[in-house]
């Protein structure tokens, strides 16, 4: 039976702000203020995902939350009319006011974790949502998350989803960000590589000492229990806690693996010669012939990685075998990273080609292409059970063009934030895309 990776992005919501929220993200940090403009963040998304259905890959879109998150805000004391909610929170929390309105669902990366069928005990896709304990305007949207994924996967036959962890900083779990799987084929068993950054209960694991290490082991482990996977068919690594000091806030900005491939900088992790063992004689068992491509400190800087984003990359397997590397004009924009990706795919190995996309609105709040996209790997019977409402096709990117250009604003500043309108505006426009997309009722404001 044919299997497939589908590649699911996130369609970035129409409050798209930089609010400087992520505190450990240089980029996010570094722009905050600015003005966005969701329109075009919306539309750069789109044009990526008709891309890579164009290049023939199976592509889905995962729909974004409410926002501002009205129920939120009365949950710490705000009260009133939705439009008093917002008019106090602004005059007397406007911090507040921003983290509910943040849009960052649109990294769907952090969405979940994802384990495929060929990897689970009972044989079906199971899926956790996230907790994303570490920051609030990202706590807030796993149980939006996990209604949205229950309508994508809604066939219990072959899909089993998980709750979030308990929300508490030693589960603290950021999903597929720090997920990844290696195979032989997407259909095959294969090994499912977990990186944290810090042990909750084990003092003998070195933790950073500036930023916050976001992913705990004791969440990985719990993942990998819930979704029933063998011990043969996970390897759990530590990253580099140092290279979490310099703004590698998840294992997706320093590393990124696909098939029988690890492409990852140097510095990515601890112990990475007993990981690579580890993940080499585990992939060996299941069939496969592990593959490392690490990237050396002296031609690409962890500054460099993070600056450009270089592992934010989507790493796809072309039906040649050879595999492309999707990245943001930002790898184009450094010298150092350009020029070792021409020497990558010129020397003959495992990456053949390197595209490039305009994802700037992305960028500047801290996202690149792999934060857009959640990968689910499903066989032909499971990808027809599959919501076929949220497949992308030529007709759905005219739809949902169409649909930002009619919905969205072309400019968004943090004051702007304070006008209800805001919130009409995005309840109307999110009312049409669960039509349009054939979630039903999946968002607050359509359940209450």
């Amino acid at each position: 039976m044919k299997s497939f990776e589908v590649n699911f992005d996130g369609l970035v919501g129409p409050t798209h702000n930089y609010g400087g929220l992520s505190f450990g993200n240089v980029a996010s940090q570094s722009n905050s203020q600015q003005a966005s403009n969701p329109k075009e963040a919306a539309l750069q998304g789109l044009e990526k995902m008709k891309a890579l259905m164009d290049m023939g890959f199976v592509q889905g879109v995962l729909a974004p939350q409410e926002r501002p998150d009205v129920a939120a805000l009365r949950s710490l004391g705000f009260s009133g009319t939705d439009a008093q909610v917002i008019e106090r929170a602004a005059k007397d929390a406007m911090p507040l006011l921003v983290a509910s309105c943040s849009a960052s669902s649109m990294w769907v990366a952090n969405a979940a974790t994802v384990s495929p069928s060929a990897d689970t005990a009972d044989g079906r896709v199971h899926f956790t949502a996230a907790n994303l304990n570490c920051k609030f305007h990202r706590s807030i949207e796993h149980p939006t998350t996990s209604r949205v994924l229950g309508a994508m996967f809604a066939d219990q036959q072959h899909f089993a989803h998980h709750a979030a962890l308990p929300a508490v900083a030693q589960f603290g779990d950021e999903g597929a960000a720090n997920h990844t799987r290696f195979c032989r084929d997407y259909g095959e068993a294969g090994v499912e590589f977990f990186v944290y950054g810090r042990s909750a209960f084990d003092s003998r694991y070195p933790a950073p000492q500036k930023y916050p290490a976001r992913q705990t082991l004791e969440a990985s482990q719990a993942v990998a229990r819930l979704h029933g996977l063998s011990e043969e068919g996970v390897v759990f690594a530590q990253q580099n806690p140092s290279v979490i000091d310099q703004g590698v806030f998840h294992n997706d900005v320093i590393a990124v693996g696909n098939g029988e491939l690890l492409f990852h900088h140097q510095d990515a992790f601890l112990n990475t010669e007993s990981m690579l063992d580890e993940l080499r004689r585990k992939l060996a068992a299941r069939g496969a012939k592990f593959e490392s491509i690490s990237v050396p400190r002296d031609q690409v800087t962890v500054d460099d990685a993070v600056r450009s984003y270089l592992f934010n990359s989507q790493l796809l397997s072309r039906a040649d075998g050879s595999m492309l590397l999707i990245v943001p004009e930002e790898c184009r924009a450094n010298p150092r990273v350009w020029s070792y990706l021409q020497g990558l795919t010129s020397a003959g190995g495992p990456i053949r080609e390197v595209k490039v996309f305009d994802l700037k609105q992305s960028m500047q709040n801290g996202g690149g292409p792999a934060c857009l996209r959640l990968r689910v790997a499903l066989n032909e019977t499971e990808l027809a059970a599959v919501n076929p409402g949220v497949i992308m096709s030529a007709p759905l990117y005219d739809t949902l063009t169409g649909w930002v250009n009619k919905h969205y604003r072309d400019a968004l500043r943090e004051s702007d934030l304070a006008d209800p309108q805001l919130l009409l505006e995005c309840r109307t426009a999110l009312d049409e895309l669960t039509q349009i997309l054939k979630l039903g009722s999946v968002y607050p404001f359509q359940i209450n």
